[in-house]
């Protein structure tokens, strides 16, 4: 297992060996008081089995099938959510920018810049929110080999970033889905940066249901599981008390009432990869 450089983040040590961190939370922001509540059983199932924990979800999905599809709450509203999960329950918070003109305003917020993968080979969104000096975490898009995220690597070290997470979220694989190939995880440490495995829109549809993207969320634990084997620094998760009723990426998300055993497999099987007692 290679090891990669470390980087801290309040108490969390991310990346060189250290126990995987979750980055877990719904697709998007659908209100102040269920973004809070989920945030709050995360933080107490976490603090339970001692996982890391960074809080995601989303202000605006501006990357949605339809033009009818449940956006969010928007930048000034939905970093008002984040500042108050943030503050009241002590965690890190996560979301994605979307344009170079959100990044200042998410920067005074944010713990870490979330580049969607669509946008992931934006020089001017990269440059631009690795200037901030926060950890920039870029999702590998759909449509690129994991070896060409060195570039990506070279362009947000180029502006001065020296904080950055990589996320595997599956590639292409004919029309309306994708596949995972775990070598691309040993591919991109070869950056010598951490490396997130996205385990629920690794399992997306895109488009798949016609009207918006399908999804088959039963195959989150095995692609879990198989990326901790893989070493992987960090999962990220996208998790929903109802999925069924959630208002964005329910058929790819994980009921919350699961999340806890499935951590507690994959927490046993990081301790055995990465050499732990």
């Amino acid at each position: 297992m290679r090891t990669t450089k470390i980087l801290k983040l309040g108490s969390i040590t991310i990346g060189g060996g250290h126990p995987f961190v979750l980055i877990a939370g719904p697709c998007v922001i659908e209100s102040k008081v269920n973004a809070m509540a989920i945030a709050q059983q995360l933080k107490a199932i976490t603090r339970k089995l001692k996982v890391p924990f960074i809080f995601k979800a989303s202000y605006d999905k501006a990357n949605r099938t339809s033009i009818e599809s449940f956006r969010g709450p928007g930048l000034r509203d939905g970093l008002k959510v984040l500042k108050e999960i943030k503050v009241k329950l002590g965690v890190p918070v996560l979301s994605d920018v979307h344009s170079i003109e959100e990044i200042d305003d998410a920067a005074e917020v944010l713990d870490i810049l979330q580049i969607p993968a669509f946008l992931c080979r934006q020089t001017n969104l990269l440059v631009k929110a690795a200037q901030t000096g926060k950890i920039v975490n870029v999702k590998k898009g759909q449509f690129l080999a994991p070896w060409d995220m060195k570039s990506v690597v070279k362009k947000i070290e180029h502006a001065g970033g020296k904080k950055i997470l990589l996320t595997e979220r599956g590639v292409s694989f004919g029309y309306n889905n994708l596949v995972t190939d775990f070598r691309a995880l040993d591919v991109m440490r070869q950056t010598g940066y951490p490396v997130i495995f996205d385990a629920t829109h690794s399992v997306q549809q895109p488009g798949g249901l016609g009207h918006a993207s399908g999804g088959m969320s039963e195959y989150i634990p095995l692609l879990s599981r198989c990326a901790v084997a893989a070493g992987c620094d960090g999962i990220f998760l996208e998790t929903h008390p109802n999925p069924s009723k959630a208002l964005s990426d329910g058929p790819n998300m994980i009921p919350l009432n699961k999340l806890e055993s499935l951590l507690k497999s994959l927490i046993a099987i990081d301790k055995v990869v990465k050499n732990r007692r």
